[in-house]
């Protein structure tokens, strides 16, 4: 298959952003914010709440911006793990996609952004069906022409997985895009854990945030004095896959939302991997892992460690370029 992105000049970041970690960096330095805003100001100021109704009582939270006449294209974007519809990463995409005259919905994962007292039980990584869920129900509410959804980090498998799940739902999503998402939540442990402390406990302290948030809305979980006493992410992903999911293991927890082996061999819609070499993060050997499909365009770059892909001083993203190229390419057919 042609690369959808393959008329988009090269990723050939200005120093310093030819470093990994200054990349990843500035995928969420606060000093970014007031640029990045000064950015979004047109997509925030059309930005409206809105609760999706996904199946069985579970609700999800998202912040839809139509343009001032509804495009008919819907982008939804999703976050990666412990992030919200304002990381800068997301608000950098969402903003320039809105520029280029999409309708933009930022969905949040369940527990992410200010969405913790929607549902009891505790966000998981397995939980793909949910956002599906949020999926049809967007589809439903909006009837947008054509639906694309994209994600970055655990939000990119996300996209994924949901992606595999369209026919299941009934949603007639037209593409998907996934931007360092995680491949192999085994590795991605064991990177987080043997790597730079800084990012560790970087999700430590967000993750010991939200669930401290999580027990202002429902105290009867009750894992309060546990969770003071908890140093790592292996020993709390170990303490709550026991507690608060039905899997046996964290083994087998992680193996629920990796997409290895031919986890991806299923995907019937065409859909965009961007990937980074130096990527501290998400590992770009694992790459070798994922299934072979026609439809599959993995874009692996060089340079953008995790979820960066800053260009230069002005902050401008490729990513956001990618993205906007990928989902403006014409269907393979179309006339």
């Amino acid at each position: 298959m042609p690369s959808p992105i393959s008329e988009l000049a090269p990723f050939t970041p200005s120093r310093p952003f030819t470093n990994g970690h200054v990349q990843t960096l500035m995928a969420s330095l606060p000093l970014r914010r007031p640029l990045e805003r000064h950015r979004a100001r047109a997509l925030l100021a059309s930005s409206q709440a809105m609760i999706f109704n996904c199946g069985d009582g579970v609700r999800l939270h998202g912040e839809y911006s139509p343009q001032p006449v509804p495009s008919g294209e819907l982008v939804v974007l999703i976050h990666g793990w412990e992030g919200c519809s304002d990381s800068l990463y997301l608000l950098s995409a969402a903003s320039y996609l809105y520029r280029q005259g999409f309708d933009v919905l930022r969905l949040h994962l369940r527990d992410h952004g200010p969405s913790h007292h929607l549902n009891r039980e505790l966000f998981n990584s397995s939980r793909d069906a949910e956002v599906a869920g949020a999926m049809h129900d967007i589809h439903s509410c909006l009837r947008p022409e054509r639906l694309m959804l994209a994600g970055f980090s655990l939000g990119g498998n996300f996209a994924l997985r949901v992606g595999l799940r369209a026919e299941e739902y009934d949603i007639p999503l037209e593409r998907v895009a996934a931007v360092c998402p995680v491949i192999s939540p085994p590795s991605t442990m064991d990177s987080l854990e043997q790597g730079w402390s800084l990012y560790h406990n970087y999700f430590v302290r967000k993750w010991k945030r939200s669930l401290a948030t999580k027990l202002e809305h429902f105290p009867e979980l009750g894992y309060r004095d546990a969770l003071l006493k908890m140093r790592s992410l292996r020993e709390m992903t170990d303490y709550f896959v026991i507690h608060h999911t039905d899997f046996e293991d964290t083994e087998r927890y992680l193996e629920s939302y990796a997409i290895t082996g031919q986890r991806l061999a299923g995907l019937k819609r065409p859909a965009l991997l961007l990937a980074a070499e130096d990527d501290p993060v998400i590992l770009a050997e694992n790459l070798d892992q994922l299934a072979d499909n026609p439809l599959l365009e993995v874009r692996l770059t060089r340079h953008g460690g995790h979820c960066g892909y800053i260009k230069n001083w002005s902050l401008h993203s490729w990513a956001n370029e990618a993205l906007h190229a990928f989902l403006t390419r014409p269907l393979a057919g179309a006339v």
